[in-house]
């Protein structure tokens, strides 16, 4: 069931209100679900049923993405400030130090709050901030270039493409391994909500100066990279076991670099896994 909730964050121009939407199934200890840059909340569905019968999960449009407004001026779409607004959302929502999960620039912020201690566990899949400087411009070219791709293609377009095993592989397969797995109708909303994401241009300059340095202790962290990955190569997240030493790191055989689709049962079983630490 979705909702919407806001709440304040401080800023240099006093606090500011930031309203995001969400949505929340299940019981159990609380289980936070972030998504990648350009997308929205529903890139966890295929995951979210499975999580749900051992958990309470939340699963947030984060600003700027999905149906959540951009933040407010005087809130840059940075590291601290999103990590800042993720730690007032668990307080209004009443979340006590929830797992947190997240996928992308979604596994960057869950790694950024299990630093703060904010979170009790953190399970980041292809998570960015590991990258050199050459992975990073490959990275944010490529980006860029879906989100032209998406502003200009007109819908009916989109929705041909959608119906077809080839049309869902030439807009999808950057991010997915299997992209025939896909259905019609999220590959028509996930390109809409690229097209439509209002935090994307600021929250990709943000990250122009972001690298993931240090180690997060006393959190458990697993860290799970798709052997197909073709956004955030794999050899990135021995790069995050390095700075991480005590994270588990797991490679998701058959899955691109968001691996909730390509393999369900398998990331569900991660992150459940990985919030049983």
């Amino acid at each position: 069931m979705s909702a919407t909730v806001s709440f304040k964050v401080t800023s240099p121009l006093g606090p500011q209100t930031v309203t995001l939407s969400y949505a929340r199934a299940g019981r159990g200890e609380p289980l936070l679900l972030l998504h990648g840059i350009g997308h929205h909340r529903q890139a966890w569905d295929p995951v979210t049923d499975i999580l749900a019968t051992e958990r309470e999960v939340i699963a947030v449009d984060l600003p700027g993405f999905g149906v959540s407004p951009s933040l407010p001026d005087g809130l840059a779409h940075d590291l601290p400030t999103m990590s800042a607004a993720l730690g007032a959302l668990c307080e209004a929502l009443e979340l006590n130090r929830p797992h947190v999960a997240g996928n992308s620039l979604g596994g960057l912020l869950a790694l950024e709050m299990g630093r703060e201690k904010l979170v009790r566990s953190v399970t980041a899949l292809s998570p960015a901030g590991f990258w050199t400087r050459a992975e990073r411009r490959y990275a944010f070219a490529v980006l860029l270039g879906m989100r032209r791709i998406a502003e200009r293609m007109p819908l009916p377009l989109v929705e041909r493409l959608s119906r077809s095993t080839a049309g869902r592989t030439a807009l999808t397969s950057t991010i997915y391994a299997r992209p025939g797995r896909r259905s019609p109708e999220a590959v028509v909303a996930e390109t809409l909500a690229l097209a439509g994401a209002t935090g994307f241009a600021e929250t990709l300059r943000a990250g122009a100066t972001v690298q993931f340095t240090d180690d997060v202790p006393g959190v458990p962290v697993t860290v799970a990279w798709g052997a197909r990955d073709r956004l955030l190569v794999p050899r990135q997240g021995v790069r995050a076991k390095r700075i991480i030493p005590r994270a588990r790191l797991i490679r998701l055989p058959g899955c691109g670099h968001v691996p909730m689709n390509d393999d369900p049962a398998l990331v569900a079983r991660v992150i459940l896994d990985g919030s049983r630490r």
